[in-house]
């Protein structure tokens, strides 16, 4: 089999078909972007495959294996959003919400009539995507969201933006009277069955943690920052990475609770040029093209406004839509992809911050080799 040859799953695919297909789109990657390390996990028939390249760390030449632990910067917002959904599902709050009603210290501001749906989709009026540097603690952080004044009507304008889903996800956890880094940590991702995730690393797997790699080609970890857990905390291996993505296409082994949520999170609620904007995740109608996977996930649909259509009523969870979420760090990259109805889905995750485009082309490689004559998953 050639490296661009579909795989089938009418039969188990065999590991090696499926390493020639990464390889393929891996290596090069690799060396054009002078990228470290690299973990690739898929999932295709009901099976999942991890393929590691290269090093977790450049100075002590430790090799990227299953167990390292990379930073997913905002693919972060996926698991926010999954937490949320879940609380709301159990009635802790509602989407409709407003943020007044769960912080009553916003009474007053241009926030207080902001919707929890609004910061969750990042349309609540054009909240940049950092905090400004002086906001480096909790109080100023307030002080922040209080003095803000939006640029546009709550639900008009998408901006993509770390204070807004990092706000949906503190008053979610709110609501549901724990921490947010507690509610993450002892209860979703058990739940998800992810032992190998987490929101601050403990102790005892620091040694498995990769080191990123700056612009100035330095090791470098994130720092702390206002909504960091909420917006760009996670750090995971591919392969725990890869069973989130498996149970958002079939979750019919979860908790019915957590089913609910992660429908929740892959209802479109607006859209935005080519694609639809959900909780976390961003979709498009499946067969897609690259050029639109690249158009949603341009420098220019990240940092500029555009006008969001609001989705009424909102689109109910497909299986036919190509689900994903770009995600970095200064030191770290990473993409995720999945579609449900063919049952495929892929992780990458680098520790370089490199071009959102050569991650989008390498993983369309793979999976445009992947979807061949592929049973679709089981419905949940």
């Amino acid at each position: 089999m050639t490296a661009g040859s579909p795989v089938s799953a009418q039969t188990p695919p065999e590991r090696s078909h499926l390493e020639e297909v990464v390889d393929a789109a891996i290596k090069p990657l690799m060396e054009r972007d002078k990228i470290p390390g690299i973990a690739v996990a898929i999932v295709v028939g009901g099976k999942q495959f991890v393929f590691n390249y290269g090093l977790a760390s450049k100075e002590n030449g430790q090799k990227v294996t299953d167990a390292t632990l990379f930073e997913v910067g905002s693919i972060s917002k996926t698991f926010t959003a999954t937490l949320a959904a879940y609380g709301q599902v159990r009635g802790a709050f509602s989407l409709s919400d407003r943020a007044g009603q769960r912080l009553p210290a916003l009474a007053g501001s241009s926030l207080e009539n902001a919707s929890l749906l609004d910061l969750a989709t990042y349309t609540a009026g054009g909240l940049p995507l950092q905090f400004p540097d002086e906001v480096t603690d909790d109080a100023k952080m307030l002080a922040y969201y209080k003095a803000w004044h939006p640029a546009y009507a709550p639900g008009t304008h998408r901006l993509y933006s770390n204070p807004s889903i990092g706000l949906f996800g503190y008053l979610a956890a709110q609501a549901m009277g724990k921490p947010f880094d507690d509610l993450m940590q002892a209860e979703l991702l058990p739940l998800l069955g992810l032992s190998n995730t987490y929101v601050r690393v403990p102790q005892e797997r620091m040694a498995d943690y990769a080191w990123g790699n700056s612009k100035n080609n330095k090791p470098i970890r994130v720092s702390p920052g206002p909504m960091d857990a909420e917006a760009y905390g996670i750090k995971t291996t591919a392969a725990d990475l890869i069973r989130f993505v498996e149970a958002n296409m079939n979750g019919s082994r979860l908790d019915e609770s957590l089913q609910r949520a992660i429908a929740a999170t892959q209802t479109g609620y607006y859209k935005i040029g080519v694609m639809q904007q959900g909780l976390g995740w961003e979709m498009y109608g499946y067969p897609t093209t690259l050029e639109r996977l690249l158009a949603g996930n341009s420098a220019k649909m990240a940092l500029e406004p555009h006008q969001a259509h609001k989705l009424v009523p909102p689109q109910p969870a497909r299986r036919d839509m190509l689900f994903n979420k770009t995600g970095s760090t200064s030191g770290f990259g990473g993409y995720v992809a999945y579609v449900p109805a063919r049952g495929i889905g892929i992780v990458i995750l680098a520790n370089k911050n490199y071009p959102i485009p050569d991650r989008i082309k390498a993983a369309w490689q793979i999976m445009t080799a992947l979807d061949g004559p592929i049973k679709p998953a089981p419905k949940p």
